[in-house]
């Protein structure tokens, strides 16, 4: 029986301390914290972990340097020592970048202002990353010649950090960290509503894949929907002080626009910060700041044409950039919290994407508005206190729930590694070495790994074409990461699909035989409905030029 078919039989069982609804960093974060300090936690989500806001990121790890800019120092200094404390944490994921800022004539300061404010920034955040330099139109291009400098007055390069494989993926761990500590979660598990009785949450709820409602059982329930967070509410007849409003980003992806490891910076045409950012094969470019009504949002022709527009103006490419080079795009909304008093007449532009979380003591319950992926930890240990307050036992209040393992650990298994010639063999299709990417993205269960490898050699196979994932890796998926559709595994546990096109998945000799491998008898049904999906996907990308409902060719 997969683990999730296990967990779905334990949910409706006894009563739990704590139900989080959603799997987005905020209750992925909850939910680890919770459960690694001794708190029964139960954790569903109504798709797959990550499926929503959390995987539409810029995969950046920031203190929120633009925020220095309305005067919220308070809460830069704060996200500065949580990048820093993550960058501790999590040496193989989180990692120290350089940003090259250009500053082009007609910008609203001179290049020394913004200049000036990443020093300050750099204090701010303990001087723990590397200086800050400013540099002239010169060695801007000297730096990265494909920077356009015909129209620049200077530029800067300051430090914040990155993920280095997909946000996803790291939140996803969260959630099998809160598994490790005993918690039970489930995705494609819908909630429908709940109702309180004699000091009990009483939650309805739905298995999206085969239709089947029960019920969930909790002292304790907490709100970690996302953009839903407010939709929930209403369901559940809370009323809150914050609320959403929504801004919609979007990034392309295409192909690899330059060699150096280092995000390009810009001030797009709207004011706000645009980035060139490296990822894997290919780069990143984005984002747009579109206010919407709703979380459910498309890629435009509007969108598209902002970002390539924007990036052809600020590169010196040997072609401008065109919709044929798209790989994938990102699309979603940053829920921002505010108050309806005093915030919503203000300019969404400048919002910040603190967190708030909303409490009513009298029915224990939880509401996480707003947050960003640089404040998790932070998240986890406020809704540890919260939940303290409440009255429910937390038994091992010292216990640190994130976290690579100690050094030695990691040390440990790269000796073991290097013994079995991992690198080695694995060479021909790595663009790193296998042993350090499976550390970052398994830590220690990566050592059970090397034992199949080591019993098995064609566990070292590469089964989807253009890619690094290995059999013994889908194995992985299958056996502990609840991968439920082929998606799952394509887009959130690891970064595939945004870095090949999806024809060419589609295309792959090998995705029957690793669907083989994640679904058993259900292989032929998920490969088909991901199938289905593609094709929807590009029956719909050839609506007509100028369509603004249009999703654009090669996304």
């Amino acid at each position: 029986m997969q683990l999730r078919e296990i967990h779905l039989r334990k949910l409706p069982d006894g009563c739990h301390d704590v139900l989080v609804v959603g799997g987005g960093i905020n209750g992925a974060s909850a939910a680890a914290a919770l459960s690694g300090k001794g708190v029964k936690v139960a954790l569903i989500d109504k798709g797959d972990f990550a499926g929503s806001t959390s995987m539409h990121s810029s995969n950046l790890v920031w203190g929120g340097i633009k925020y220095m800019e309305s005067g919220e120092f308070s809460l830069v200094r704060k996200l500065c020592r949580s990048r820093n404390h993550l960058i501790r944490s999590y040496p193989s994921s989180v990692q120290e970048i350089r940003f090259l800022t250009t500053i082009h004539h007609g910008f609203r300061h001179h290049p020394l202002v913004p200049w000036a404010g990443t020093w300050l920034y750099w204090l701010m955040g303990n001087a723990f990353t590397r200086r800050p330099h400013y540099m002239r139109p010169s060695a801007l291009k000297a730096r990265e010649p494909i920077i356009d400098t015909s129209n620049a007055m200077g530029g800067f390069e300051y430090s914040d950090a990155y993920l280095h494989d997909n946000d996803a993926r790291f939140v996803f761990n969260f959630v099998r960290r809160a598994l490790d500590f005993g918690a039970l979660a489930a995705n494609y598990v819908e909630y429908l509503s709940s109702r309180r009785e004699e000091g009990v949450w009483i939650t309805q709820a739905r298995d999206v894949m085969t239709g089947d409602t029960f019920e969930i059982r909790s002292r304790v329930l907490i709100n970690a929907a996302g953009p839903w967070v407010d939709d929930l509410n209403r369901r559940a007849g809370q009323r809150t002080e914050h609320h959403h409003v929504f801004s919609k980003g979007i990034h392309l992806i295409v192909p690899r626009l330059t060699e150096a490891r280092r995000v390009l910076a810009f001030f797009a045409d709207d004011g706000r910060l645009f980035f060139v950012i490296p990822m894997g094969p290919r780069t990143c470019i984005g984002t747009t700041d579109t206010r919407v009504e709703s979380p459910a949002v498309t890629v435009t022709s509007q969108d598209v044409a902002f970002v390539l527009d924007n990036i052809n103006k600020r590169l010196t490419l040997e072609r401008p950039l065109v919709e044929a080079d798209i790989i994938a795009t990102r699309c979603g909304v940053r829920p921002l919290a505010i108050k309806p008093t005093g915030g919503g007449e203000r300019d969404f532009l400048n919002l910040s994407r603190k967190h708030a979380i909303d409490l009513d003591r009298e029915r224990a319950h939880l509401s996480i508005f707003g947050g960003k992926l640089t404040d998790c930890i932070n998240v986890g240990e406020e809704v540890v206190e919260t939940v303290k307050g409440l009255g429910i036992a937390v038994p091992d209040e010292d216990c640190r729930w994130y976290g690579e393992p100690d050094g030695s650990v990691r040390d440990a298994f790269l000796q073991e590694a290097r013994r079995m010639k991992l690198d080695d063999l694995t060479a021909a299709h790595a663009s790193e070495p296998i042993s350090q990417r499976l550390w970052r993205r398994y830590a220690d269960k990566a050592f059970g790994m090397l034992e199949e490898l080591r019993r098995d050699e064609r566990q070292a196979e590469v089964l989807i074409e253009d890619t690094e994932y290995l059999r013994v890796e889908l194995v992985q998926a299958r056996d502990r990461e609840m991968v439920t559709r082929l998606e799952d595994l394509l887009r959130r546990r690891s970064k595939i699909s945004l870095v090949v096109p999806e024809a060419s998945i589609g295309r792959s000799a090998g995705l029957r035989e690793a669907c083989d491998v994640l679904f058993g008898d259900a292989a032929e049904r998920r490969l088909a409905e991901y199938l289905e999906a593609l094709s929807v996907e590009q029956r719909e990308r050839r609506v007509e030029e100028g369509d603004d409902g249009g999703v654009v060719p090669g996304a």
